[in-house]
């Protein structure tokens, strides 16, 4: 099991990476050719265009309960690194295609929906991902990030990209650490 799980691991950073150069080739081929780059990073900040439906915050958390449900029943995430990882890795490309959006959508757009993806990854690192933790998981998350309290409202003022995805990664926090409370509280939900 460990082998096959380091093997997709390995796949999924060369496919990321050969997906990097061909856009560095069409960036070289192509320097005046911007539209690519940007629908690109439009298609990452909506999260594959959910942030264009009403209530795509909401609709892309749900998406990424469903994703980390069916990676967890493939045994993607068997690896206790893996989840952490991919919340970094798409932690960090929010703060990126954040930066990029900005200038044509504006601050913080409704359509930049990748922090809800990064922030809900956050509320669900290192918990057992029953069916119960994920809806638990998903209202807490929803509910920090939407009252914005204890701080979380103070994020958005950060520039750009850092503003758009560091919100919604503190209401992970938050949701995570009162997700782990009732967990100790009640060990059933595990």
């Amino acid at each position: 099991m460990f082998k096959t799980g380091k093997f997709i691991t390995r796949n999924v950073i060369v496919m990321i990476i050969n997906a990097y150069r061909w856009l560095t080739v069409i960036r070289l081929l192509f320097p005046n050719f911007a539209p690519i780059k940007m629908n690109v990073n439009k298609i990452i900040a909506s999260w594959g265009g959910i942030g264009y439906i009403k209530g795509g915050g909401t609709i892309a958390a749900i998406v990424t309960c469903l994703l980390l449900y069916l990676a967890n029943q493939q045994e993607l995430l068997q690896n206790v690194w893996v989840l952490p990882v991919a919340t970094l890795i798409i932690t960090l490309l929010g703060i990126y295609v954040g930066n990029q959006v900005e200038p044509d959508w504006g601050k913080d757009s409704y359509r930049v929906v990748i922090d809800e993806v990064s922030g809900q990854m956050v509320t669900l690192l290192f918990v057992p991902l029953t069916n119960q933790n994920l809806i638990i998981g998903l209202v807490l998350f929803r509910f920090f990030d939407m009252v914005k309290p204890l701080g979380i409202r103070k994020m958005e003022d950060l520039k750009g990209g850092t503003g758009v995805m560091m919100d919604d990664v503190l209401a992970g926090v938050y949701a995570n650490v009162v997700l782990q409370l009732i967990l100790l509280i009640i060990p059933h939900f595990s």
